[in-house]
């Protein structure tokens, strides 16, 4: 049996820190104005960090027998607060600004202090996950340096391959490290049709080359080779044999000097004949190709499609039993092997009006005629069943109210059928609201989903996620296909509500957690593209569970938000 005191331990390597007789070494930090300097001793540095063991052994003595060492990209805030742990092995956090340990997370790394490191990365991810998506575009422009971070990395792109808009769009996109980059290419849950994705590969090319001609029609062969080799790593990633021939033709023909020969002659002859065997060794349109190596192409064996559920590419939607679906067809687009025709389920409209009898008045010998009179639902979508069930998770309940109990008011403020299905008809008709429910009715399968926010919808947050224990997002029993409903209450609260800046408006709707419940279409209505989403990742949610069992994107055939009022 054995006894460990490492408490006392690092309480006197602690004191050894602050002890001025014994020391042999200065470390000055920080810049002009704000220049300090610590002292350390030679013996502990050297065993506690191969960083400081290698700036030992290049650092000059002075006669005094001291070595001194500078770092003045480092505050003196932050090196006191590694110096405490080399010595004591105790970092304390509380109350200091995330920003502070972010750079001290950096500077640990930097000093070779992996324990630290990655246990502050961790923290961040964990505990300040809400800040580091508001702060999302510096973080991501700066960790991808090296092969450090790697669970930061993921985590900023879990967020990227749902909203990839963030990236793409983004003002500084130029500017993105060539790494990072790449990282995004190499997902194959990418959310975006791949000619998009190549459409950024070229603009992000030609902004590492400045002095490009404006007009690629004016390049010249030097032109084009300079181009190629700043996209040399991106460009195997690129699923060419998933681009439909209308774009290849449009986007990818006028740079088809920075593809291989061979590269671009398997394209053309896939549009052509798609199913002969390519040679070249990228995204292949089926398993069945013949895999050759092609001259100067990094080695990306088969790239399958990209899991997205999009109308302009031809993908497939799966039809239901529920309802029938019909084939469109698409006569410019080469159909891939393996692939049908794109399916676009065309589900019934629900009615608005629904009928009742008329009040009967007998007269006699006059025979009975039944007429009915149209009246207007409350909802296109929920029932008063539904109702007394949500009302009974807004007061947490554990049992559902009375039908005719029901404590609140569902008061209609939005109706996409009635108002319209842009995104930004949700931002302006909700602004300000508060207490609010959204349902939606999915397209193709009937099911009804939706969310309930305690808060005030807000039009003018600038983009930003809203923190709330309150909120929960649901799926409703219906049509005796879901026997049950299923409720999930917000976990992280930090991320339970996401309200886009005006910019994103036109695309993003109500958006709970990080995709567990979106609204959203690229063709500003939501009924006519499949970019709605109910998507549950394991390591990345706000919510306890998902309330779908596939995280396939969908469009919706209606959809309304009610104000809750207490009656």
């Amino acid at each position: 049996m054995s006894f460990k005191f490492f408490d006392k331990l690092s309480q006197d390597f602690s004191e050894l820190l602050n002890d001025k007789k014994e020391y042999n070494v200065v470390i000055e930090v920080d810049k002009e104005g704000n220049k300090k300097s610590f002292t350390a001793h030679s013996v502990v540095l050297r065993y506690r960090s191969s960083y400081f063991d290698k700036e030992l052994e290049k650092a000059a003595m002075s006669k005094n027998h001291i070595k001194t060492i500078i770092k003045s990209n480092i505050s003196a805030q932050i090196f006191e607060i590694i110096l405490k742990y080399i010595y004591g092995g105790t970092v304390n956090i509380k109350d200091t600004d995330c920003k502070i340990i972010y750079e001290l997370m950096v500077n640990a790394n930097e000093m070779k202090l992996k324990e630290l490191s990655v246990k502050l990365e961790c923290y961040l991810i964990e505990s300040k996950a809400s800040w580091l998506r508001t702060h999302f575009s510096f973080f991501y422009h700066s960790i991808f340096d090296g092969n450090e971070f790697k669970g930061l990395k993921k985590f900023y792109n879990d967020i990227i391959v749902k909203h990839p808009n963030l990236i793409f769009e983004s003002e500084d996109f130029t500017s993105l490290q060539e790494t990072a980059l790449i990282s995004i290419l190499k997902r194959d849950d990418l959310q975006v049709e791949e000619i998009k994705i190549w459409d950024n590969v070229i603009k992000w090319g030609i902004s590492q080359n400045p002095t490009l001609p404006t007009n690629s029609e004016e390049w010249t062969n030097e032109n084009f080779e300079a181009l190629k080799r700043t996209l040399q790593r991106c460009l195997p990633l690129i699923r060419y044999f998933h681009i439909p021939s209308e774009d290849i033709r449009k986007n990818v023909r006028p740079y088809k000097k920075i593809l291989e020969n061979q590269l671009w002659d398997d394209i053309t002859q896939y549009l052509k004949f798609p199913n002969q065997p390519v040679k070249s060794l990228v995204s292949t349109p089926n398993s069945h190709s013949k895999i050759i190596s092609a001259p100067n192409l990094s080695p990306t064996p088969n790239l399958p499609p990209r899991i997205i559920s999009t109308s302009s590419l031809s993908s497939i939607t799966k039809p239901t039993s529920s309802s029938p679906s019909r084939i469109i067809s698409a006569p410019n687009l080469s159909p891939a092997p393996n692939l049908s025709s794109r399916i676009i389920s065309a589900p019934n409209l629900p009615s608005r009006i629904t009928s009742t009898p008329s009040r009967i008045i007998p007269t006699p010998g006059v025979p009975l005629i039944i007429t009915p009179t149209p009246r207007l639902t409350f909802s296109t979508v929920i029932n008063k069943k539904h109702v007394a069930e949500l009302s009974s998770w807004i007061d947490r309940r554990s049992t559902t109210y009375h039908l005719v109990k029901i404590p609140y008011e569902f008061q209609l403020i939005l109706r996409g059928s009635r108002d319209g299905f842009h995104p930004k008809t949700f931002w302006n008709m909700c602004h300000g609201c508060a207490g609010t429910i959204v349902v939606a009715k999915v397209a193709g399968t009937d099911e009804i989903v939706g969310g309930y926010n305690p808060l005030a919808w807000d039009n003018s947050t600038g983009g930003a996620y809203m923190k709330t224990k309150d909120s929960f997002i649901f799926s409703l029993e219906y049509d005796n296909i879901r026997k049950s409903s299923i409720i999930s209450r917000v976990k992280d609260q930090s991320g339970a509500l996401l309200y886009y800046k005006s910019n994103l408006q036109d695309v993003y709707g109500p958006s709970f957690g990080y995709s567990e419940f979106v609204m959203e279409s690229n063709v500003s209505d939501f009924t006519q593209d499949e970019k709605s989403i109910c998507c549950y990742i394991s390591s990345c949610h706000a919510y306890k569970k998902p309330i779908r069992t596939t995280n396939e994107r969908f469009s919706i055939v209606d959809y309304e938000v009610f104000k809750i009022i207490k009656n």
